[in-house]
C-alpha cells in the first residue's frame, strides 16, 4: 500500500519531470537552427569518415603518410582540384554564351516584340512600354538581390560552421561518441552501441553503392551530352552525377534540366536526351541497383519518398542530401528497441 507522504513524492516527481521536459523541448525548438546544424555535420563526419580512414590506411613501405588532419587535407586538396578542373571544362562555354547573349540582346528584344505583338493578347504592346517594363523589372531584380545579401551572408556563415564542425566530429569522433555513450548506464550503453554501430555500417555501405551510382550515370550523361552536342556537357554531366545522390527528386531535376538545355538547339537533341534518360533508368532499376545496393540500405519506396519530403522541409537541400541515411538510423534504433521480436 503506497503511504499518502510517497504518493504525493511520487505526484511531485512527475510534475517536475514533465516541467524539466517541456523546458528542454522548449530550449530545443529555440536553438532548432542549430540543433539541425549540429546533426548535419555529426552526420556527414560519418559519411566522410569512410573515405579518411581509408586514406589514413595509405602505406609507403612502412610508413604511413596520411594520417589524421593529413588524410583530410589531402582530401580537400582532392576536392579543390576536381572543383578545379570542373571550372576549367564546365565554365568557358557558358561565359561564352552569356557575352554573346548580352551582345546580342539589343537585337533580339525587338523581332521578340514583333512575334508577341502577333498574339492576339498582345496587339497593343509597344516598344517604349517593353523597355520601361524591362527597366523596372531589372531595378525590381536589383532590390531584390541587394535586400537578400545578408540572407546569403548567413548561409555562408551557416556553411562555413557545417564544414568546421564536420572536421571536428572526423577527427575528435571517437572521444564524443564515447563521452555520449557514457551517458546512459552501462547494459544500456551496449545496446545502443551496438545498434549505432550497426547503422553506421549500413550507412557506410549506401555511401559506397550511391557512389558508385554517382560515377556510373555522370560518365554515362556526359558521354551522351558530347554526342548529341549538347549546351555544357560536362557541367550538366556533373550535375547529373551529383543530384543523383537525391533518390526521385534529383533524378527528375536532372532529367528536366538536360531536356530543357538540349531544347535550346535542337529537338533531336531532346529526343535522344529523353531516349537515354529511358534506357539508363530501365538498365538502374533492373540491373545497377540489385547488384550495387543490394541489402545495403533495406528500406521501402515509401520511406524513401516520406523521408525525402520531411528532409527537405526541415533542412532545404541539404536534409534531402541527409534524408536517407537519417532513415536507416531511425529504421535500426526503431527495430532494436520498438520491434517485438519472438524469442528464439
Amino acid at each position: 500500500m503506497i503511504q499518502p507522504m510517497e504518493q504525493s513524492s511520487r505526484i511531485r516527481g512527475y510534475i517536475v519531470f514533465a516541467f524539466v521536459l517541456a523546458l528542454a523541448l522548449y530550449l530545443a525548438w529555440i536553438v532548432r537552427g542549430f540543433l539541425i546544424l549540429l546533426y548535419v555535420s555529426a552526420l556527414f563526419a560519418v559519411v566522410l569518415s569512410p573515405m579518411v580512414h581509408a586514406t589514413a590506411r595509405v602505406r609507403i613501405g612502412r610508413w604511413r603518410p596520411f594520417q589524421g588532419a593529413v588524410a583530410i587535407f589531402i582530401l580537400l586538396l582532392v576536392f579543390v582540384a576536381a572543383l578545379s578542373a570542373f571550372g576549367f571544362l564546365a565554365l568557358p562555354p557558358v561565359i561564352r554564351d552569356l557575352n554573346e547573349l548580352s551582345g546580342e540582346l539589343p537585337t533580339r528584344v525587338p523581332a521578340l516584340l514583333a512575334k508577341l505583338k502577333q498574339l492576339p493578347f498582345a496587339s497593343q504592346l509597344n516598344s517604349a512600354d517593353a523597355v520601361t517594363w524591362l527597366q523596372n523589372s531589372a531595378g525590381h531584380i536589383a532590390s531584390f538581390l541587394l535586400s537578400s545579401l545578408k540572407d546569403w551572408a548567413v548561409v555562408l556563415l551557416q556553411i562555413i560552421a557545417g564544414f568546421v564542425l564536420t572536421l571536428y566530429f572526423i577527427l575528435e569522433g571517437d572521444r564524443a561518441y564515447r563521452w555520449f555513450l557514457s551517458l546512459f548506464p552501462v547494459l544500456s550503453r551496449q545496446r545502443l552501441d551496438g545498434a549505432l554501430r550497426r547503422a553506421a555500417a549500413r550507412i557506410e555501405k549506401w555511401l559506397f553503392g550511391q557512389l558508385t551510382l554517382m560515377l556510373i550515370l555522370g560518365a554515362a550523361s556526359t558521354v551522351v551530352y558530347l554526342s548529341l552536342h549538347v549546351r555544357y556537357a560536362y557541367a550538366l554531366g556533373v550535375l547529373t552525377g551529383l543530384l543523383n545522390v537525391v533518390p526521385v527528386l534529383g533524378a527528375a531535376t536532372s532529367i528536366v534540366l538536360a531536356i530543357l538545355v538540349a531544347a535550346v538547339d535542337s529537338w533531336g537533341s531532346v529526343i535522344g536526351v529523353a531516349i537515354f534518360y529511358l534506357l539508363y533508368l530501365q538498365i538502374e532499376n533492373a540491373y545497377l541497383i540489385p547488384r550495387i545496393m543490394k541489402n545495403r540500405v533495406n528500406l521501402t519506396a515509401l520511406t524513401i519518398f516520406v523521408s525525402l519530403l520531411l528532409g527537405s522541409e526541415l533542412a532545404g537541400i541539404v536534409g534531402a542530401m541527409v534524408a536517407i541515411p537519417t532513415a536507416v538510423l531511425v529504421t535500426v534504433l526503431v527495430d532494436e528497441y520498438l520491434v517485438h521480436k519472438k524469442a528464439v
